[in-house]
């Protein structure tokens, strides 16, 4: 199977991370996932501190594996999250919205790895001065809120500015993708879209029904003239804010129709009015599987394809 410095780096055995999707990503998801091999990640954003506390506990009950907690930087409990994290010494935390820079000390006191979301070159060359372990380049397939840059451009400006490893993100749900993405230079994957069907998944079952059933052509992407577009299935919430874009409503209006969305869809079951989150592959999600299918499908998958290409188009081979 493969094995990258992630890998290493992270005490894992395959090289594959389950996207720490707000709402969703609870302890059960996170702990299915790494005792699958890869490194679940819980969702840190959407809770207090003392809700994130209980969910890192009961992590450590389900596995013995290395797992991670995802920390939006810009909300406002943030520093309280950061706070959990060090106290309950979480083996790695994975960043998003900000800047991780004044909290590297603390964590690397406690040994814990960090990994910043990052969606340009410049970005990544940042977080590497700061002394990041690694960092996730999320293309814009991804579900949720997106950049400007397809994932197959990312990967390897991002290769090339950094000497740590590189995390694909956005647009992997197969073992082809995954392949590809090891193909771009990177070092290992990040799953968000496909876990959502994962058996071990505790988001509204309306909501996973959604996803199974979605086609490609029913994701769209809201928000662009706000400066914050979000990747999420057609319903009559996008069709409103599709509406309210076109119309020239004012930013304050639109954030204010998309607040608590994702959470309406994804604990209270509302696949209307609120924000189905997911990503390009969706169409690809069709079944309900296990976790651990999930990672042996996709890293078999990869290893498959990297071998078949390699038999294929060796570069030893004569022309004639």
């Amino acid at each position: 199977m493969i094995k990258t410095r992630l890998c290493e780096i992270l005490g894992i055995e395959y090289p594959i991370l389950q996207g720490g999707m707000a709402w969703i990503a609870d302890a059960e998801l996170a702990a299915a996932v790494s005792n699958a091999g890869g490194l679940g990640i819980i969702a840190g954003g959407s809770r207090s501190e003392e809700e994130l506390r209980k969910e890192i506990r009961k992590c450590k009950e389900l596995t013995d594996k290395p797992f991670g907690v995802n920390v939006m930087l810009m909300m406002p409990n943030a520093e309280g999250i950061i706070k959990v994290c060090l106290e309950e010494e979480v083996p790695v935390v994975t960043t998003g919205a900000g800047n991780p820079g004044k909290y590297i000390p603390a964590f690397k006191e406690k040994g814990i790895k960090v990994i910043p979301v990052v969606a340009s070159d410049a970005l990544a060359k940042r977080m590497e001065r700061i002394g990041v372990d690694a960092v996730v380049a999320e293309g814009m397939e991804a579900g949720g809120h997106i950049g400007k840059l397809t994932t197959m451009v990312l990967i390897p400006s991002i290769v090339r500015a950094v000497s740590i490893p590189v995390i694909a993100a956005g647009g992997i749900a197969l073992g082809e993708q995954a392949a590809a993405a090891f193909a771009l230079g990177a070092e290992g994957v990040q799953v968000g879209t496909r876990f959502l069907a994962a058996k071990e998944c505790n988001v509204h079952p309306k909501y996973k029904e959604r996803v199974l059933k979605a086609r490609f052509n029913q994701v769209t992407v809201t928000g662009i003239t706000t400066g914050h577009p979000v990747r999420l299935l057609e319903n009559k919430l996008t069709k409103k804010f599709a509406e309210l874009e076109f119309s020239g409503a004012p930013k304050e209006e639109l954030e204010e129709l998309g607040r608590g969305r994702l959470r309406l869809a994804a604990e209270k079951g509302d696949v209307d009015w609120g924000s189905v989150m997911a990503g390009q592959v969706v169409g690809y999600v069709n079944k309900e599987e296990s976790v651990e299918e999930i990672v042996r499908d996709i890293m078999e998958g990869a290893e498959r394809t990297l071998k078949n290409l390699c038999g294929k188009f060796s570069p030893f081979q004569e022309t004639k």
